[in-house]
């Protein structure tokens, strides 16, 4: 979850198993090459019939069921392969190495068959009870906050049971329109018992304190707050955890936003077409690690925001996004194409929610349809004086 840089490739031991995974998936096809070699070659008086009788079932462990009938295709074809080349046909042995390849093939199949739709339909559980509890502290952004058009999406992760602790909010205050994302590291129900103490004390604070320095000075409070009840967080989570957060405030009078940053993503403005990021000035440690901190800023940072500029504020778990190059997900690259495609359609179509849906497809289309990580975005756009 939330992380002041840009994670390293994976190493360790994550990326040890998936290589012995993926070493694993080509076991079936080697066997296959190694049972031609043998029946082409001097070696040939050996009986290869067990071992390609058990390609389908190692096939079915780890590749699924389209990797396990590519298994039965691939056996099928040496098997007739070497039949042929030795003169084999007729003779009882060929026969019953194909009445057992057939055996196998079906069962593995049908096993396999089961398996993914078992995990598809547990998955799928997940990730609606992970949505569903999500929603009880995420409230729906406003389509219209004054001059401003809004747009917020979640996504939950497709991989692992736990609830995740990205957050976001956006309010209409006498001080402008205001809006945090964070992101809790760890997940579970401590993530969302943090995510929930920052999200209770950004709606209160935003309303009555004029300084964003101050309205993140009480949701570093409310976050020491629920971290000293007995019990809310193990020791694990009280030694390591930490919420990048990042704060925002487009003021009434104007074209400007107010940044305030925590160790959090920078936001990206999408400005005729073109992405810019909006990095601090200066790195500053997520909320609850602020004694590593030699000085934290007394004002946010300002920057342009005029009228047709789209502001993105967005949880690690977009651009951490891999696919299956292990490449992440370019996210500035994703919204100029999103703006291309919707300037192309017509000066009347598209919107913050579509243009969320267009980067939310993008991403999908990246990682192959699978998110590892709990995801967040959170849209607003200055509407265009002559198109309001």
């Amino acid at each position: 979850m939330g992380s002041l840089l840009r994670p390293a490739p994976r190493t360790g031991p994550s990326a040890h198993h998936r290589g012995l995974f993926r070493l694993g998936q080509c076991v079936p096809f080697a066997i296959a090459v190694l049972v031609v070699v043998i029946e082409f070659t001097p070696a040939h008086f050996l009986y290869t019939g067990p071992l390609l009788t058990a390609t389908p079932a190692l096939a079915a462990v780890t590749l699924g069921p389209r990797g396990t009938l590519a298994a039965v295709a691939v056996a099928v074809a040496v098997s007739v392969a070497t039949a042929t080349y030795n003169e084999a046909w007729g003779t009882q042995q060929v026969y019953t190495n194909f009445l057992a390849l057939f055996l196998v093939s079906l069962a593995g199949y049908t096993s396999s068959r089961a398996v993914q739709t078992r995990r598809q339909s547990e998955l799928d559980q997940v990730r609606r009870i992970a949505e569903a509890a999500q929603e009880v502290i995420l409230r729906p952004a406003p389509a219209r906050l004054g001059t401003l058009r809004t747009a917020g999406m979640y996504l939950a992760a497709e991989e692992g049971a736990q609830i995740g602790g990205d957050l976001y909010e956006v309010l209409e205050t006498r001080y402008g329109v205001r809006m945090i994302v964070g992101d809790v590291r760890g997940k579970g129900l401590p993530a969302v018992r943090a995510a929930a103490a920052v999200l209770g004390a950004f709606r209160e604070a935003a309303q009555y304190e004029e300084d964003l320095v101050e309205v993140m000075n009480h949701c570093t409070a409310a976050l020491r707050r629920e971290t000293a009840v007995p019990g809310a967080f193990d020791q694990v989570a009280l030694l390591e955890g930490f919420v990048t957060a990042l704060v925002a405030q487009v003021p009434d009078d104007g074209h400007v936003v107010e940044v305030l940053n925590r160790g959090h993503p920078s936001p990206l403005v999408l400005r005729r077409g073109t992405v810019h990021a909006l990095v601090p000035a200066e790195t500053l440690p997520p909320l609850w690690l602020e004694d590593f901190a030699a000085g934290l800023p007394s004002t946010a940072e300002r920057h342009p925001f005029v009228p047709g500029d789209r502001l993105l504020l967005y949880t690690d778990g977009v651009i951490e996004a891999r696919d299956r190059d292990d490449a992440f997900f370019p996210l500035p690259e994703a919204m100029e194409e999103a703006a291309r495609k919707e300037n192309a359609a017509g000066p009347c179509s598209g919107g913050p929610r579509d243009f969320l849906e267009a980067l939310h497809t993008a991403l999908l289309g990246h990682t192959g349809g699978h998110l590892t990580d709990d995801a967040a975005m959170l849209l607003v756009e200055r509407a265009d004086e002559e198109h309001p």
